[in-house]
């Protein structure tokens, strides 16, 4: 009966929402708070309800040859009527390109294609429920794949039905398209920008693009939507990045050990999966084959050389090329949000793999609120829609990509420029909206940064390698501290993040610190009387001093609760020899101090440190969005190192000599944190 009435109801919201957004209402259903309100409860009808088209039919490998004569090869999904054949009239296209093949899409596509046992299933990830138990990161994955993200990674046949046709398109070097992969670089770009004018010109399309797809088909679509082609009217990129080098390929220098294998193997992998049936047909492609051994394990040599080559002059040019931020390939990897033109709804998450990039893109989109929109959750890279389609809750992502798609592609008025348009889900705390967020905060929204400083004096609160206090001024007295190379952050909130959230379901280490903070100077704050808010972009700056020519420092910023539990906010590491701030694309607060310091990890400003001397080096952490509950405090960790998120390459590790490194505390030189507040904490 439970399940019955849940179909009733949804029947019930499609007979009386869908209607009114399609009749030509004077109006749009006006969206408020986090879940939409009448607004959303109509975009979730409209997607879970009955569809213009009872059919999809689906053209397998259709051939898209590119200006240099390779073939990429993409299924085309269109609706169809009652006996299958595909609808003569032109509809709006939404292409994805991915690199983990059109075939796993395909296969994951059709086992939520099931009737009957596909609803179940999804009904049934969306019901489990371990919260608060050893096996909630279990929980944030069954939860994603019931809150939408499986039809933004593969195909929405609800959509298609609807009255779109999706291409879902193996870029060139993966799946079964021919040439070598190009990771993302200005041959993929081309090719991206040739397959939305491929499918703006095709018979079933009305020549209306948008693009859509999760973490590298969200990155293609920042990128392509800021080459504004002419075709191209709106995107909705789930967990991208737009600066990779700092996002997660070497983020402060430290390369991204335990994401960038394992990710390199999948897709190496799965690009030698060859067509079966074009072999049964006697059609293979040959030249694809011929592709695949001229480049048969693409990076991974380049990878493999950073921990074997023990100088920079006798490393693979691709690597220093990787380092040095004025090299071409380099420059590929940097979009350019500021560029975009088209609407753009961005879905990221607070300890995603590109969290230092999502809120950035958002702010950099010249486009009016609305026609841009946030939405950030409490999750990693493999949840994203975790915690969503429930009252009070967001809408799921598909219900919101249909809802993004209906507006800006179809001009349905159903009031989705009216949700959020930022839409935060606060750490510690419940979802909200705001009018911005970070540098685009404004009223009630915005916050003050303040300085933290550390201090030598003891908290009481830490049982870490040392509890120091998190101070309003600084500490009157000098002291030297030294923090050790180590491997408790093994377990560690970063360690979960690297592995692209893999690792969160060890919940004593992704929620929890105190295992990692057995190696970290760790500095914290009194209690807070009332909820203050942490909202913004967070840098802090220290005063170290290295035994080596180099050293590798992480920071993290932690929720203490009174039960002495510590939860990573955000975090941020930084190589002392990459610690020249590129000051023209860096922020700084009313307060004169760094809010985000972008360094230029570039091998060309590398300054080695001179042993036994201070030197400054000022760390950018992801922007946050936390509440601090009365009773607990802020803390910040000190480590040094970051394994196995981020390891230096061999040339730079060997520079560090592993040895210890020291935090100076000096108050004429002071380390501190400058954190955006919002409430009074009573400090």
């Amino acid at each position: 009966m439970k399940y019955a009435f849940r179909v009733t109801a949804a029947a019930i919201a499609t007979a009386v929402l869908v209607p009114f957004l399609s009749a030509g209402a004077a109006a749009a259903p006006v969206s408020t708070g986090p879940d939409g309100g009448a607004a959303g409860a109509a975009w979730t009808a409209t997607e879970d309800g009955p569809q213009r088209y009872p059919n999809v039919f689906i053209e397998w490998d259709v051939p898209i040859t590119m200006d240099d004569g390779t073939v990429l090869k993409g299924n085309v999904y269109r609706p169809a009527d009652t006996s299958g054949r595909p609808i003569d009239t032109p509809t709006p296209t939404v292409v994805n390109l991915t690199p983990y093949t059109k075939l796993v899409s395909n296969l994951a596509d059709h086992a939520q294609s099931i009737p009957g046992l596909s609803d179940a299933l999804l009904n049934l990830f969306r019901q489990i429920d371990f919260s608060g138990t050893a096996l909630s990161g279990v929980t944030d994955l069954t939860k994603a794949f019931g809150g939408g993200e499986l039809r933004n990674f593969t195909v929405d046949r609800q959509l298609i039905k609807s009255g779109y046709t999706q291409v879902v398109v193996d870029v060139r070097g993966t799946g079964f398209s021919q040439g070598e992969w190009d990771m993302l670089r200005g041959r993929e770009q081309r090719d991206t920008l040739e397959v939305i004018d491929w499918a703006a010109r095709q018979p079933w399309s009305d020549g209306r693009i948008g693009m859509n797809g999760i973490s590298y088909s969200g990155i293609n679509q920042v990128q392509a939507a800021a080459a504004r082609p002419p075709a191209l009217k709106a995107i909705f990129p789930v967990v991208p990045g737009s600066d990779l080098v700092n996002d997660v390929l070497a983020p402060g220098g430290g390369f991204g050990f335990n994401f960038i294998p394992l990710w390199l193997t999948a897709i190496n992998t799965l690009k030698w999966v060859p067509d079966v049936q074009s072999i049964i047909e006697g059609q293979f492609d040959y030249q694809w084959l011929a592709d695949r051994g001229a480049s048969p394990l693409t990076f991974m040599d380049v990878f493999l050389n950073a921990y074997t080559s023990t100088r920079f002059q006798d490393a693979d040019p691709r690597l220093t090329e990787l380092l040095t931020d004025t090299s071409p390939s380099r420059r590929e990897y940097l979009s350019d949000p500021s560029r975009i033109e088209v609407p753009t709804f961005v879905v990221g998450g607070w300890h995603d793999l590109f969290t230092y990039s999502e809120s950035k893109i958002y702010n950099e989109i010249p486009l009016p609120p609305g026609h841009k929109q946030l939405l950030m959750g409490n999750t990693y890279h493999v949840n994203s829609g975790n915690e969503y389609g429930k009252p009070g809750l967001p809408p799921r992502l598909d219900v919101l990509q249909r809802a993004w798609f209906d507006k800006w592609l179809k001009g349905i008025d159903n009031g989705i420029d009216g949700f959020g348009p930022v839409t935060l889900r606060e750490q510690g705390g419940g979802w909200i909206t705001a009018n911005g967020f970070g540098d685009t905060a404004t009223g009630v929204d915005e916050a003050t940064h303040r300085r933290m400083y550390l201090s030598s004096a003891p908290s009481g609160t830490s049982s870490g390698l040392y509890d120091g206090s998190l101070t309003v001024a600084p500490d009157p007295d000098d002291a030297r501290l030294t923090v050790a190379p180590g491997l408790t952050t093994l377990c560690s909130n970063d360690a979960a993040q690297g592995s692209a959230g893999v690792l969160s379901i060890i919940v004593g280490c992704a929620e929890d610190s105190r295992i990692a903070e057995s190696n970290a100077l760790t500095f914290t704050s009194e209690p807070v009387t009332e909820a203050t808010s942490v909202s913004g972009p967070i840098a802090v700056r220290l005063e170290t001093v290295q035994d080596a020519e180099d050293g590798y420092w992480t920071v993290t910023v932690n929720d203490v609760a009174p039960d002495g539990r510590s939860t990573v906010l955000t975090s941020g590491q930084l190589m002392a020899s990459l610690r020249e701030i590129d000051e023209a694309n860096s922020a700084r607060s009313a307060n004169g101090d760094y809010t985000d310091p972008r360094p230029f990890t570039s091998l060309d400003r590398r300054q080695p440190t001179v042993p036994g001397e201070v030197t400054t080096l000022d760390i950018t952490l992801a922007a946050t969005e936390a509440v601090l509950r009365p009773g607990h405090r802020l803390r910040v960790d000190v480590f040094a190192g970051n394994f196995p998120k981020g390891l230096p390459v061999l040339p730079m590790l060997i520079d560090t000599g592993l040895k210890p490194q020291h935090l100076q505390l000096d108050p004429s030189r002071p380390s501190f944190v400058n954190i955006p507040l919002r409430g009074n904490p009573g400090w």
